[in-house]
């Protein structure tokens, strides 16, 4: 069932994203070569509490999952999708660092993930982090009251096959608000007019997840995503509210 959130509600949940995209901006800045992923998860942490907020992820257990997620955030690289776990991996140049990460304020997540190019990228990867950042744009500009989540779909979807790319296989956005992850499923390809009409108060996470090689992926033994051929990915993700207006970013400073 899907959940529709009060003004007051997504005010608290744009003060969430508000505080959630001033982290990421940190986070962002502190990405460069030689720097660990395991250092970029604790400073995530730091700087969560430090702004009066819970990680979202650290030992959040989504269903099917055998365990619990261990880190504040995911840090998958080069051909990991989502779910990479930090570790001692120090970044290098041509690396592409995927930074997925959420927070609890007032009972309510939000949720956010960018892409970033450490040092020198080839330009085909430069192309991909371009594209999928266009894609999540193209999906959250379909995001109107009276359009569809198929709206979304195709926004996203036909954009990134426009470019040369492919959204991976069988991941997708989710409603977000008192849990991380609510109905419905916000696909990353689809019709126009199908599946469920938005409504001012649905809140959502729009989230394209897009590759260089062929769209299967394959979850390793640690949960992680990544894609088959071992071709480069990219992540974009946004938490927006559907307005009467329009659609809200929610995740934005």
């Amino acid at each position: 069932m899907i959940l529709i959130k009060t003004e007051e509600e997504i005010k608290i949940m744009a003060e969430a994203g508000k505080r959630l995209a001033l982290v990421v901006r940190a986070l962002k800045a502190m990405v460069k070569e030689g720097v660990t992923t395991y250092e970029i998860d604790r400073e995530a942490k730091r700087l969560i509490e430090e702004s009066g907020c819970i990680p979202a992820f650290l030992n959040y257990r989504p269903s099917g999952a055998d365990r619990p997620y261990p880190a504040t955030i995911c840090t998958s690289i080069n051909s990991g999708v989502v779910h990479g776990l930090p570790s001692g991996y120090a970044l290098k140049s041509g690396d592409l660092l995927k930074l997925d990460l959420g927070l609890i304020y007032e009972k309510f997540y939000s949720d956010m993930a960018i892409t970033v190019p450490i040092g020198k990228t080839s330009k085909e990867d430069q192309e991909l982090i371009s594209v999928t950042r266009g894609a999540l744009e193209k999906g959250i500009a379909a995001a109107q009251p009276g359009n569809t989540l198929g709206d979304i779909g195709y926004a996203i979807g036909s954009f990134v096959k426009k470019n040369g790319f492919h959204v991976v296989d069988g991941l997708t956005g989710h409603g977000i608000g008192r849990k991380l992850h609510e109905d419905p499923y916000v696909f990353n390809e689809g019709l126009p007019g199908e599946w469920d009409v938005l409504k001012p108060g649905m809140v959502l996470a729009l989230e394209p997840m897009v590759c260089a090689g062929k769209p299967r992926v394959k979850q390793l033994e640690d949960d992680s995503f990544v894609t088959a051929d071992g071709s480069m990915a990219a992540h974009f993700e946004h938490t927006i509210a559907i307005t009467e207006k329009g659609h809200r970013i929610l995740t934005q400073a």
